[in-house]
């Protein structure tokens, strides 16, 4: 059985930082505003994965008022998420995510975070896409206020 499923996150970009993708520090003049390290790409991940296993949101499992998250690294996070998805007997699959930001240049890190997220996934390198956008100068992203990712994942029920 293969079941799909979609995440999406957005985080204002502050004066604080790193800016953290994928688990990849970026230069940048500015960071993600959150309560952890506001990875965006990890959390639509951790949505979109969840949500096609059936289990609750990565807001129930790693609420924002839990001091026990504060600063936590979201790529570890992914590897609750995937453990979890392990004990409801399912596996990731393939990974196709968009991530929307007028600056910083993403391209020259695309590859580290593909990699990055493979491994956590526990897939091969080719199962994993991630696209860098930006968004035309439209919007919180296009104005450079925030980041947005939207991810689909297919994931399989482990026999």
């Amino acid at each position: 059985m293969i079941r799909v499923g979609i995440g999406y996150d957005i985080h204002r970009l502050g004066n604080k930082g790193p800016l953290v993708l994928g688990g990849v520090k970026i230069p940048h003049d500015k960071g993600l505003l959150a309560h952890s390290d506001g990875d965006v790409l990890c959390h639509a991940v951790c949505d979109a994965l969840l949500g096609a296993a059936g289990l609750p949101n990565i807001g129930e499992l790693f609420p924002d008022t839990d001091p026990a998250y504060k600063d936590s690294n979201s790529m570890e996070l992914l590897g609750v998420v995937v453990s979890r998805l392990s004990d409801a007997g399912y596996a990731p699959v393939q990974l196709d995510a968009n991530i929307i930001a007028q600056k910083p240049k993403l391209q020259p890190y695309q590859a580290e975070m593909c990699k990055n997220l493979a491994l956590c996934l526990q897939v091969e390198p080719g199962c994993i896409s991630v696209k860098p956008r930006t968004n035309e100068g439209v919007g919180p992203e296009g104005r450079e206020e925030a980041v947005s990712v939207q991810a689909v994942v297919l994931i399989q029920k482990i026999i």
